[in-house]
């Protein structure tokens, strides 16, 4: 009895492989096989009917799947286990039921790629379920609706090519929030007062806490006057021990890994973006090959539950039991409670799926992000299951004269789940000397200390996260999405690894919150959202949620249709009064007046680019002037003046990057833009420097005369040697067609003959490579960010077109010579039809 078996990815189905017998075939659907049409009327707004279409680049996998199934006794839908891919395997029983295929199908689904967990899957299949295919839906609607309302409004008010979502515009709101509260914020001065002493060889330090009395809070002592005041009155004193407080404090193991905390703990601990960590992930869930065919090293990534399965927990405690001493080893086994809301708590934690295999086991067949993050999951795994660290602490209170100073100190008493795994949060030992109650001690130093408030710090991507998860808005499988797209729209940018709104993303964002106040709210974002949770547990009607959103959505689109451009500001038009507003021109942002054509006021959007100069600060090496100013190709910053004399040396300069808020230019920004070219350390081997620089073309490094591009992950101002060197030592194409072309990124072999394939650059952009075959990127994809199954889509695609055409060479002299016939292959050259399926009802359930 032969049976096909359908899965996302090929990766995926090469582990499968080796599970399943030589009854079973497997295909990839390489992702999502079908999509709303990407034209008005997709959604019917009457009954929210869909329209979709097979996407393009997957037809050929299509026609593959249902010539295989016609074939087959059983279709197995073996796609991921959420909502995406239960909509993934309904979308191809759809498709299959129209192209008039009777194979019976049903629906399997496995957490973890291990031969166990897939035979269980495939000895107890089941029914689609309808109720998440129904949450997919109503999610893509909603985000059509929004999106392909809403952006033509902006492109009409703002500028042409902005695009408004119902997460991403939350989000942002959030990021440009958080500068206007550090731009409003006003420091304040405050002073802490301290005494140095110590015993013996041992030195400490110990903070005033009490005086005269009375407890110290943080704005006690204002200034430096009040500060020198008290000080006086404790000068000459001796100081005594009056009190020592011991203490032991427990501190607990963290739960084991959500998609969100897995997050979060990459960014922060590992250096890597959200997507970065959940395309590592994937590949660790798919199957990596450990010497004897491809092994599933992870459970399913996209998680809200922090529970283990009972025989993974048995499976860890036996491992600390065997490895650490008893005491490692709580009594009995530790269980965690979500915090998300709505958490789907039969599903499993993110885990190793053998707790066995150690990080040093399987870091030979490992890339490197791939080994980084399968041993934080492994540890964080173990530890879970340990036992709490402990601490003790001290706290001695002294006594100079009026007041009390507290000097405390910390030692690790036992080391429990920290033997194996320590965050970025874990406290460093401070110990003090050996005191006794009445003990006098010397006063060697008594002084103070100034402080200022410091504003609330920018989202990092791991805070943002965390954000979006407590605000409730998005879900964490779309968080990394969500951070992509308001990057890709240039709404937002990193600097310094934190997220600062750009002049555009203020204005979208203004124009979003006056208009559509109810659409960025963080509470209706956040309760719509657990709506579609509903919808997925079966507890509303999808088309009745969209039916709601829409009769209220569409009203308030329609009733915003002539509102002003742009978004206002504080100040009035000097020139006629009426207010002024922010708007979007060709040549970027300005202030104008909301009175045009009448009155044609304008100014630009900063100062920093109107006539004139903006000092930010004098450079530490030479003492001269750093300014911004503005030129005829944009802003830039400049070291010292323009000489009189043509022939002098002229002063260095630097353009300001279009995607740093030129509202944020300080002179720590402007001396590292005026970095450049910097030496980045001498090749070993050569001795030669390697220079980091920007060019025409972008970011590059220079070694012995020869230009290498710098990775768009990698900072030309941040770049080290050792990174340098990789860069350096990157394949190079061989001579021939692809003598331009350098390598980016190996992506792996091909599923089917093992070729690597490879993102490079050519003379056209960036392209995928596989043997023979070139297929160029998307512009919608980056090169940093291809995945290999979209290479692999990209590839199969790319085949499916047959041969480019070759251009015939006409002889000058013969201009009136026949026309060659045209190759054989042109026929097969055209691109696939469009392929269309019926719409779904509302009135009808997706069937198996």
């Amino acid at each position: 009895m032969s049976k096909l078996v359908i899965v996302e990815s090929p990766s995926k189905s090469k582990t499968l492989k080796k599970y399943l017998g030589a009854d079973y075939e497997i295909l990839a659907s390489y992702g999502h096989v079908r999509d709303l049409e990407p034209k008005t009327g997709a959604v019917d707004t009457e009954s929210f009917s869909m329209k979709y279409q097979i996407i393009e680049r997957n037809a050929k996998h299509v026609d593959a799947i249902v010539k295989a199934a016609k074939k087959a006794d059983e279709v197995l839908l073996a796609t991921d286990p959420d909502r995406e891919g239960e909509a993934i395997s309904w979308h191809i029983s759809e498709i299959l039921k129209e192209r008039k295929v009777k194979t019976p199908m049903k629906r399997v689904a496995f957490y973890e790629i291990t031969e166990s967990a897939v035979q269980d899957a495939v000895r107890n299949p089941r029914e689609i379920a309808s109720d998440l295919v129904d949450a997919q839906q109503a999610r893509r609607a909603l985000d059509y609706l929004v999106g392909f309302n809403l952006s033509p409004l902006l492109w009409r008010k703002i500028s042409p090519g902005l695009s408004a979502g119902r997460v991403q515009s939350p989000a942002l709101r959030m990021i440009v929030e958080r500068e206007e509260e550090i731009e409003a914020f006003v420091p304040r001065e405050y002073w802490t007062l301290h005494l140095d002493s110590h015993k013996g060889a041992q030195s400490f330090t110990a903070k005033l806490t009490h005086f005269k009395g009375e407890k110290l809070e943080q704005f006690t002592v204002e200034h430096e006057a009040r500060s020198k005041e008290w000080l006086a009155t404790l000068e000459g004193r001796d100081a005594t021990v009056m009190r020592i407080e011991k203490k032991r404090r427990a501190r607990h193991p963290g739960a084991p890994f959500t998609t969100s905390t897995l997050q979060q703990a990459g960014v922060r601990q590992l250096g890597m973006t959200t997507d970065r960590v959940m395309r590592t992930a994937q590949q660790l869930y798919e199957g990596i090959d450990l010497g004897e065919g491809p092994v599933g090293l992870i459970t399913y990534m996209r998680t809200d539950s922090v529970n283990l399965a009972q025989e993974a927990i048995t499976d860890i405690r036996k491992y600390v039991g065997a490895n650490f001493d008893k005491e490692f080893l709580p009594p009995t086994a530790l269980h965690y409670k979500a915090k998300t809301k709505n958490a789907q708590e039969a599903h499993e934690a993110v885990r190793p799926t053998a707790v066995g295999r150690t990080p040093e086991a399987v870091k030979p067949f490992l890339s490197h992000d791939q080994a980084r993050l399968y041993e934080l999951i492994w540890k964080r795994t173990v530890a879970c299951q340990m036992a709490p660290a402990q601490f003790d602490t001290v706290a001695a209170d002294i006594t100079v004269g009026e007041g009390t100073f507290r000097a405390t100190g910390q030692t690790l008493a036992f080391a429990g789940f920290l033997a194996v795994y320590q965050d970025d949060e874990d406290e460093e030992e401070s110990k003090l000397p050996a005191l006794a109650e009445g003990e006098t001690l010397p006063v060697d130093r008594l002084y103070g200390e100034q402080h200022f408030t410091q504003p609330p710090p920018r989202y990092t991507e791991a805070s943002l996260v965390k954000a979006l998860e407590e605000y409730g808005i998005g879900r964490p499988s779309t968080y990394a999405s969500i951070i992509s797209t308001l990057q890709d729209r240039e709404y937002v940018v990193l600097e310094k690894k934190r997220f600062q709104p750009t002049d555009i993303g203020r204005l979208v964002n203004c124009f979003l919150t006056r208009h559509f106040t109810h659409y960025v709210d963080y509470d209706f974002t956040a309760k719509l959202e657990d709506k579609l949770d509903d919808v997925s547990n079966g507890k509303r009607v999808w088309s009745r949620l969209l039916g709601e959103f829409w009769k209220e959505f569409d009203g308030e689109l329609k009733a915003k249709q002539d509102v002003e451009r742009g978004c206002p500001i504080l100040d009035a038009c000097p020139k006629c009064g009426k207010p002024l507003f922010m708007q979007a021109s060709k040549r970027g942002l300005f202030i104008g007046c909301s009175g045009y054509p009448a009155c044609d006021y304008t100014r630009p959007l900063h100062p920093a680019t109107a006539e004139g100069d903006n000092i930010l600060g004098q450079d530490p090496a030479s003492g001269l002037d750093v300014k911004l100013l503005s030129g005829r190709f944009g802003p830039y910053v400049q070291i010292g003046e323009m000489p009189e004399d043509k022939k002098a040396p002229k002063p260095r300069r630097a353009s300001w990057p279009k995607d740093i808020p030129l509202e944020s230019a300080t002179l720590e920004l402007a001396l590292k833009f005026l970095s450049l070219p910097r030496e980045v350390g001498h090749h070993p081997t050569t001795g030669l420097p390697i220079i980091a620089n920007n060019g025409r073309f972008g970011p590059y490094l220079l070694h012995d005369g020869k230009f290498k591009s710098i990775p768009k992950t990698d900072s030309v101002y941040e770049i080290d040697l050792p990174r340098a060197l990789e860069v350096l030592a990157m394949e190079r194409a061989p001579r021939g067609a692809d003598s331009a072309a350098s390598v980016l990124k190996n992506l792996g072999p091909h599923p089917e003959d093992g070729k690597d394939i490879t993102v490079r650059s050519g003379r056209y952009g960036p392209y995928v490579k596989h043997a023979s075959t070139n297929a160029t990127l998307p512009k919608d994809i980056a090169p940093e960010e291809i995945t290999l199954d979209e290479a692999l889509a990209l590839i199969a695609a790319r085949i499916a077109k047959g041969p480019a055409k070759k251009p015939v060479k006409k002889a000058a002299a013969k201009p009136a010579a026949a026309k060659k016939a045209k190759p054989a292959d042109a026929a097969e050259s055209k691109k696939p039809a469009v392929k269309k399926t019926a719409a779904k009802k509302t009135a009808k359930k997706p069937a198996a």
